[in-house]
């Protein structure tokens, strides 16, 4: 029975040619399934531990048919998709165990609503007791030996109780589980996405679910960056994420609402939210004062309080933005401050209206990328009361708002603005350089013609006419009646001319 089950895992396996490492997941020995493996895997890991009693036991309970909806919505057709339950490994129970694993088709979420129909909560082998949950070894064992490091995603379906070993000390398993994402390189980005979700079961009773996702590597958090921009996981969980990493960067955006033109230079914000300048040619100070909407991004924290500084990268140089405020503090998640800032534009790097860059721009316009970049020093975050609130609700007794305070080593973050600098050329310059050339040109074909072209030259030797047939650039020996030669004959573009006469004899040009 064993075997037979272990066979058919394999065959799914290798006609879903997703991961290299998944048949590790399974207890089995890695190997490479024929067709290309995918390039951005998702792993969806569902947790059964005894704590879960109440979400598998309720009736009512919405939870299978959340996953199943989730994993239809953020794998796209082609995906590599695994399935895996998880709580804790023990000798003879392996965690996770995997329950599906396909290339991603449209029929993919009513195959996992299959996969977990049957799926409930786990005991400990050999007895009675209800499995115990480890957050961290399912997370380990994803990114290590499924993913093997490589790019991927990884989901994680919790009520967020870890207590390994059936530790009730779930507040500092928690605070292992929050260091190994916070201290690894591997995840590049983490989510949480407590959802309201009330179950009854017959030992325990829940309110809430929480959501994590965690992209490993730059491509795992472009893949994610994509999913979130496509409202993807909004289809299915309307909550707002909560980050958890990364915490350095991008806590808040640039938003311009007013823009003080000065001579020269306009500036706006495209649809793909870069900040764009139009920049004249024979502008000589190109700079405006915008004023901006300094806007927390970083939900479910505030900033409580950071030094801020900014400045400009633009043609391989650093400029300074002088900022009229240096510091913002208690800006709520969601929530935005004005800022002032005058923004000057490097002129000197600027292509002349003669230059190659010029002519080969003229009648479009000459852009040159860079970037905004604002800096937020000495700062602080802290967890905003109305989600600490909601968590409380969510998770009674639950230590989670407290794990959610960032690490103490961030400080500093960075929010990065991209600018385009758009410098518009007339034609006047290209068609007075088409018009030289077209000179040029035709003075050059006619310099060739004439140097080219044959030439007939008439003279008298010893009172006899002659005309003699000569090019541009050549010389010809002149010879008398007796066959004795007696002069060259030298063509140039201004004429003709004798070299050579020997003395005493009758030549002369022309008749």
């Amino acid at each position: 029975m064993v075997t037979s089950r272990i066979a058919r895992i394999a065959r799914v396996v290798r006609c879903a040619a997703n991961l290299l490492g998944l048949c590790t997941l399974l207890g089995m020995a890695p190997a490479w399934a024929a067709s290309p493996v995918p390039s951005m895997p998702q792993v969806i890991l569902v947790q059964n531990s005894g704590w879960m009693e109440p979400f598998y036991s309720d009736p009512r309970s919405p939870f299978k048919p959340l996953v199943a909806a989730l994993a239809g919505s953020v794998a796209q057709p082609g995906d590599a998709l695994v399935l895996a339950a998880f709580n804790q490994s023990r000798p003879g129970a392996p965690s996770p165990r995997a329950l599906l694993s396909e290339q991603v088709t449209n029929a993919t979420a009513a195959h996992v609503q299959a996969a977990l129909a049957d799926l409930d909560t786990a005991r400990k082998p050999g007895g009675t007791a209800l499995a115990d949950t480890d957050l961290g070894e399912a997370v380990e064992t994803t990114v290590t030996r499924v993913l093997q490091g490589k790019g991927g995603l990884v989901w994680l379906v919790t009520n967020n109780r870890n207590s390994p070993n059936n530790d009730q000390a779930t507040a500092a398993r928690n605070r292992e589980f929050y260091a190994l994402i916070h201290g690894g390189t591997r995840i590049t980005t983490a989510l949480a996405f407590p959802l309201r979700m009330p179950v009854q079961g017959q030992h325990y009773r829940a309110n809430g679910l929480m959501v994590y996702v965690f992209a490993v590597g730059q491509d795992g958090a472009r893949a994610l960056d994509a999913l979130l921009a496509s409202g993807r996981i909004q289809r299915v969980i309307t909550e707002p994420p909560a980050r958890l990493k990364p915490l350095d960067r991008d806590t808040v955006r640039l938003v311009p609402r007013k823009v003080e033109n000065a001579p020269g230079v306009e500036f706006s914000m495209d649809a793909a939210g870069r900040l764009r300048a139009d920049v004249a040619p024979d502008a000589r100070t190109p700079s405006a004062t915008i004023q901006w909407q300094l806007e927390n991004t970083i939900y479910p924290y505030t900033i409580a309080g950071a030094d801020i500084s900014a400045r400009s990268v633009l043609a391989g140089e650093n400029h300074p933005i002088a900022l009229r405020t240096h510091t913002v503090g208690r800006l709520a998640p969601g929530r935005a401050e004005p800022l002032a800032a005058t923004i000057q534009l490097p002129v000197a790097q600027l292509p002349g209206k003669w230059s190659l860059a010029a002519l080969q721009s003229a009648g479009s316009a000459y852009v040159l990328p860079g970037r905004i970049e604002l800096h937020l020093q000495g700062q602080r975050l802290e967890l905003s009361q109305a989600f600490h609130d909601r968590m409380a609700a969510l998770f009674p007794g639950d230590p989670l708002p407290d794990i959610f305070t960032p690490p103490a080593d961030i400080q500093a973050s960075t929010a990065v603005l991209p600018v385009e600098v758009h410098v518009h050329y007339g034609a006047g310059p290209l068609v007075a350089a088409l018009a030289g050339g077209l000179l040029l040109l035709a003075a050059g074909a006619g310099a060739a013609y004439a140097y080219g072209r044959p030439r007939r030259v008439q003279l008298v030797v010893e009172d006899e006419p002659r005309t003699v047939h000569t090019r541009v650039g050549s010389e010809q020996p002149i010879y008398d009646k007796a066959g004795n030669q007696v002069a060259r004959l030298k063509t140039t573009l201004f004429g003709h001319q004798l070299l050579d006469l020997r003395e005493g004899a009758q030549v002369r040009l022309g008749r």
